[in-house]
């Protein structure tokens, strides 16, 4: 089941962002080793978490977090344009109706086929939100390796520079068109599951 949240005040939606916040801690901090903010030496929360983003989240049977995403509204403060506008030679696209999609959650205990489900119902509900809320292109900055994957997936999306090498490897940025025929795109190459690969996940 995917929740989107909105409001990440409202206490009923703390159990289950806590429980996010925390994969998050143990993905990106504690096995990528990323240099990112850690709340409480628990969950990882960076000035991005804040009243405008919204969340799509996988949960599991118990009300945990099994994967997770995140929106944020490219007409605010964002990543691609605070901390990496340097991918973006030609400028970084942000409007209304642009949102930036960062932080995709698939934690390692699932295993790599799980993960695929999972990674899959979240694009899939990306998808939905933008054609529910008028959102017509998302932008991101991933390592360069998965971008070239996401740009593969049937959607139209391209690259928004060169890749740039840090660190921890190659990262690019991208840009993702939601048109009506989105769906359909994402169904010729899988991406976008029917519903009972939904429930199986």
């Amino acid at each position: 089941m995917i929740h989107i949240i909105d409001n990440h005040l409202a206490l009923e939606n703390r159990p289950l962002l806590q429980s996010m916040f925390a994969d998050r801690k143990r993905l990106f901090v504690d096995l990528f080793g990323w240099d990112l903010p850690v709340v409480d030496g628990q969950y990882e929360i960076d000035q991005f978490d804040n009243s405008h983003t919204v969340y799509l989240i996988a949960a599991e049977s118990d009300g945990s977090h099994a994967a997770s995403i995140r929106l944020f509204p490219s007409a605010q403060p964002h990543m691609l344009g605070t901390l990496f506008p340097h991918l973006c030679p030609f400028g970084v696209p942000a409007d209304e109706a642009t949102w930036e999609s960062t932080r995709l959650c698939l934690p390692q205990r699932h295993g790599a086929e799980r993960r695929r489900k999972l990674r899959n119902l979240l694009f899939a509900a990306m998808v939905d939100v933008a054609l529910e809320r008028g959102i017509e292109r998302y932008t991101g900055v991933i390592p360069d390796a998965f971008r070239k994957e996401v740009l593969s997936m049937g959607w139209q999306a391209e690259p928004l520079g060169p890749a740039v090498r840090i660190p921890g490897g190659p990262i690019g940025a991208f840009l993702i068109h939601i048109r009506p025929d989105t769906r359909e795109r994402l169904r010729w190459t899988g991406v976008y599951p029917d519903a009972t690969d939904r429930v199986a996940a």
